[in-house]
């Protein structure tokens, strides 16, 4: 009985060592590397996921990179390479003419000068009631040549007669590689 109580605790602890044996060199390594892909898996869902939502964007954002380049398309090409200040000052009165303005004053100012890109102020003044004044604003954005409006000053005729008088400081832009014109 002695050697049958021996040969069961012989192969209890050789289950045992096999077991622990499988357990250490098998079933955790084998866990370990399970919970490594799981990560990895979820890592690459999540930029799957990241990546069909941007692309889900890219439509948007190629409607509004093709209405930037719209919007800015032509800005060089409203920059002329000479000044052409006279012609400008020649445009500004036929569209307050066109637009009935009366009292007009164009004085331009004096140009300032940098490396690539040169600006003349242009003091504009003209008196009209608003809806001819708005006119010649929207008429003016259409020019070809590219007009900042630095400020805009409308004042109120003293005999609410519904005419307005309006100063405007613009700015036109030439290009440095000047020719004189």
């Amino acid at each position: 009985m002695l050697f049958q109580e021996r040969k069961q605790a012989v192969i209890c602890v050789v289950t045992l060592l096999l077991m622990s044996g499988f357990v250490v060199l098998r079933y955790l390594p084998l866990r370990k590397r399970i919970k490594i892909v799981k990560q990895t898996k979820a890592a690459e869902l999540l930029a799957v996921s990241k990546g069909q939502t941007q692309s889900r964007q890219l439509p948007v954002l190629r409607q509004q990179s093709h209405d930037l380049a719209e919007a800015i398309g032509d800005y060089e090409a409203r920059i002329p390479q000479q000044r052409q200040l006279g012609l400008f000052l020649r445009e500004i009165t036929d569209l307050m003419n066109e637009n009935n303005l009366r009292e007009q004053v164009i004085e331009p100012g004096e140009q300032t000068k940098t490396e690539k890109l040169n600006c003349i102020p242009v003091k504009m003044q003209c008196k009209g009631n608003l809806a001819e004044l708005f006119q010649f604003f929207k008429r003016l954005q259409k020019l070809d040549r590219l007009i900042r409006i630095e400020q805009v000053k409308l004042t109120n005729d003293t005999g609410f007669t519904g005419e307005a008088t309006m100063e405007t400081m613009a700015v036109i832009y030439y290009g440095a590689r000047l020719t004189e014109g």
